[in-house]
């Protein structure tokens, strides 16, 4: 039977539709077992040797000896540093010039690796990369929003197959980001709470969509989830940024994230992801309303005509199967 859901925090509805899909297991058929990449690849400019094709590294994790992950400016950003940001008319229309600082956090060395298959260490040094660069760009007057977020496979938009993520900041907060912040204040205004901590509550409460906890952070796929497999993982702690976590929480995030993506990886056969991180934006660290967290996105289906033109998602499975078949694949454990 379908059923419509709410999202509690964005006030988003999706339509669930199990009967138009198949099993949890049915999304990895089609999909090769994951490996078979080489470590290393001559033409590709973020393995270790190929630095000619890079510009100067912003931040290199260790500062001496062998780089694990260095942070560097985009060379095809689709913005730029060296503009203001300032806003102009065109008759009743408004622009703005391309002001914004876009990076590439490249997280390996090794061309083969991914987040599902690095080690814990490993992890924790990219985590920490996302932190201090986000702490730094945030000092920057111009910039009003950081977004963290890596793309993984050609269906999620990603042209280079080497570990990367990505940093885009802008001075720009879109709708897509303020309206969820405008709802959170509103139900913070009504009950006095945070809703994405109600909501964290809720989820443990019920359980059926939890698929790792630990002692800082809880891994679910949501009740309104949009797609098979979305997975967000929420921090217990309230913070409403990322440039808030402390280095004891960056070590379970990793521990947990590496988990997640390896379940992924091993579970849909390594299959095309977006993941996010939905921080506060500049200014707003401190507040009571708003929680940061991870969304993982599986790109396991297509949205069509409805989803676009009625913002309504339809998801083939529930998000209760989507949880019970990831806690079933196993740890991967370490590095594979």
């Amino acid at each position: 039977m379908p059923e419509f859901r709410q999202n509690q925090a964005s006030k988003e509805w999706v339509i669930l539709a199990p009967g138009r899909g198949g099993r949890p297991s049915d999304f990895r058929k089609n999909r090769p077992k994951p490996g078979g990449m080489p470590p290393y690849k001559s033409d590709c400019p973020f393995c270790k040797g190929n630095d000619k094709h890079i510009v100067t590294p912003i931040l290199t994790y260790p500062s001496e000896g062998d780089w694990q992950v260095r942070v560097v400016p985009n060379k095809y950003a689709a913005l730029r540093s060296d503009t203001g940001p300032e806003r102009e008319h065109v008759g009743g229309f408004l622009k703005a010039n391309g002001f914004g600082i876009a990076e590439v956090v490249i997280e390996h060395p090794l061309h083969n690796r991914t987040i599902g298959t690095m080690s814990v260490p490993e992890v924790v040094r990219v985590l920490r990369a996302y932190r201090q660069r986000q702490i730094d760009i945030s000092k920057n007057e111009k910039i009003n929003l950081v977004m963290i977020f890596r793309n993984h496979g050609e269906r999620a938009g990603t042209s280079l197959e080497h570990p990367h993520s990505q940093i885009i900041a802008t001075p720009i907060v879109p709708p897509h980001i303020r309206y969820p912040i405008d709802q959170a204040v509103l139900h913070y205004d009504k009950y006095g709470t945070c809703v994405f901590c109600d909501m964290l509550a809720e989820e443990l409460k019920q359980k059926s969509r939890i698929v790792i906890e630990s002692a800082h952070f809880v891994a679910f796929c949501p009740f309104a989830a949009r797609s098979p497999f979305e997975t967000r993982i929420y921090p217990r702690r309230h913070m409403a940024s990322y440039v808030s976590i402390s280095d004891e929480e960056i070590e379970d995030l990793a521990k947990v994230l590496r988990t997640i993506m390896g379940k992924l990886y091993i579970g849909l056969h390594n299959p095309d992801y977006n993941y996010i991180i939905r921080s506060s934006p500049i200014g707003d660290e401190d507040t009571r309303y708003l929680h940061w967290y991870f969304i993982i996105i599986p790109k396991v289906t297509i949205s069509a005509g409805f989803e676009i033109g009625s913002g309504i998602f339809i998801n083939v499975t529930p998000p209760e199967e989507s949880a019970e078949y990831l806690r079933q694949v196993e740890d991967p454990g370490a590095p594979l």
